[in-house]
């Protein structure tokens, strides 16, 4: 048996999560090959950024942070389906990703799309308030990416639980930012949003269950009348 588990952490560790973090690591590698594609470098298939490359890597980053949110909240539902504890090795480094992509959105953003010009993000944020909810939801990532370590959670015991709930407005604020930044053809936000409500949904259901098994157990069966 200590075999068998020693196996498994060694697959996990050596095979799963670097593979996992290779993958993690595409959209940014591909954007970053998109750029360096105008100086002769070959391109990875996919990432031909086109006539507005800023623009490009400025929606690719933001709409795989969003991705890499839902991934990271899929995670517990996996694993209570599957039975697979081992899953939970990989929500970190999910999670991770995911802030890494948002703040490179932000930067983005800030940087090359808006040439570090804070007088017109100012006026973004009047005019346009989708920027504020994005800007929201990534303050809120700091401190789950802050704590994420093992001597943090450790040491917030079971507060670390408490503010790691956080990534559930996190993903509701980052579906509306999306959801508000477009003027027409809702339809892809519209299945980030289903995706998410199927992902809260189930921890409610969870939830309710066992709440519902608990309240069963803890009233004693009552004695038969006598007749």
């Amino acid at each position: 048996m200590a075999k068998s588990v020693t196996a498994v952490d060694r697959r996990y560790r050596f095979v799963y999560k670097p593979l996992l973090f290779a993958l993690c690591l595409i959209p940014f590698l591909g954007c970053a090959g998109g750029i360096l594609a105008q100086s002769g470098f070959p391109r990875m298939p996919g990432y031909a950024l086109g006539a507005d490359p800023v623009r490009f890597v400025l929606d690719d980053f933001g709409k795989t942070a969003l991705r890499m949110l839902l991934l990271t909240l899929a995670v517990t539902p996996l694993r209570h389906l599957s039975g697979n504890s081992q899953l939970l090795r990989v929500r970190r480094m999910l999670g991770l990703f995911a802030f890494f992509y948002a703040l490179m959105h932000f930067c983005v953003y800030v940087g090359p799309f808006q040439s570090l010009s804070w007088s017109l993000i100012a006026q973004d944020i009047v005019k346009r308030p989708f920027i504020t909810i994005g800007f929201t939801a990534l303050l809120l990532l700091v401190p789950l990416a802050v704590t994420s370590t093992n001597g943090m959670m450790r040491r917030l015991g079971r507060r670390w639980q408490q503010l790691h709930r956080l990534i559930y407005p996190v993903a509701m604020l980052a579906v509306l930012h999306f959801w508000k930044m477009l003027k027409s053809d809702y339809r892809e936000p519209l299945i980030y949003a289903a995706i998410l409500a199927l992902l809260l949904g189930a921890r409610l259901w969870r939830r309710y269950r066992r709440a519902r098994a608990a309240t069963s157990t803890s009233v004693p069966p009552t004695a038969p009348e006598r007749t």
